[in-house]
């Protein structure tokens, strides 16, 4: 399975997308929401939205050939809890985040996020601070938070900034370093190939707790402090 990458720093990719509001999206918007980042070519979020009915399911993808193809699956299963919006997380992601109404956003989702190896390109990884704090302020107490990865360099980071925002805890039963298992019903396609391949996902579960995210310049401290305490973060976003 081949990655297929855009620059999410590009000019075009840098362009603000207002993204509509659940209830232009969804037949029932007062329905739990489930936000997957980075959503490919939609067929994760298409199984999970037939098999939860009662929940709202809203994928977000850079690469907008992906997006057309996943709606267009949609409409031909006519899916009204389902929908696929092209934006760069990065840039509009977070108005639309604060602009919940409180309670609703009940699940997010990163999985296999483009790994961007070189770190001269770090910047342009999913899971900057900025989108990590508005992820957690639009999240309410007891709410989950997933992300997986083959990459070690990708998900290590990812746990970095997620566990220096102090919003989330792992729930207690969960295996360390990574959980064993996937806790959703569904896999995604990387991620079956990855398994057919008998080759390791690194996986973490989160819970958001009580407390409030902190400002953005104490985030980036943290992560700076990880960085100098832990080799293996070396590849931290925020450098």
């Amino acid at each position: 399975m081949v990655r297929q990458h855009v620059n999410p720093l590009s000019r075009f990719y840098q362009l603000p997308r207002p993204l509509p509001a659940p209830a232009e999206l969804f037949a029932r918007a007062e329905l739990p929401l489930h936000l997957d980042i980075g959503a490919a070519r939609g067929r994760f979020l298409l199984a999970m939205a037939q098999g939860e009915p009662d929940w709202n399911h809203l994928g977000l993808e850079i690469r907008r050939p992906l997006v057309d193809a996943a709606e267009a699956d949609r409409q031909s299963l006519q899916l009204n809890n389902l929908h696929y919006l092209f934006c760069n997380a990065n840039i509009s992601l977070e108005g639309w985040l604060a602009a919940l109404p409180p309670g609703l956003l009940q699940r997010v989702t990163i999985q296999f996020p483009d790994p961007w190896f070189k770190k001269k390109h770090h910047k342009r990884r999913v899971l900057q601070p900025e989108l990590q704090l508005a992820i957690a302020a639009a999240l309410a107490e007891g709410t989950a938070l997933f992300v997986q990865s083959d990459v070690l360099a990708v998900i290590e980071p990812m746990v970095a900034v997620i566990e220096a925002s102090g919003c989330f805890e792992r729930p207690g039963g969960d295996a360390r370093p990574w959980r064993t298992d996937n806790p959703l019903p569904v896999p995604t396609e990387r991620e079956r190939h990855v398994l057919a391949q008998d080759l390791p996902v690194y996986r973490v579960l989160y819970a958001r707790n009580a407390l409030p995210p902190p400002p953005l310049a104490l985030l980036q401290q943290r992560l700076a402090e990880t960085l100098e305490q832990s080799p293996e973060a070396a590849d931290n976003p925020a450098n």
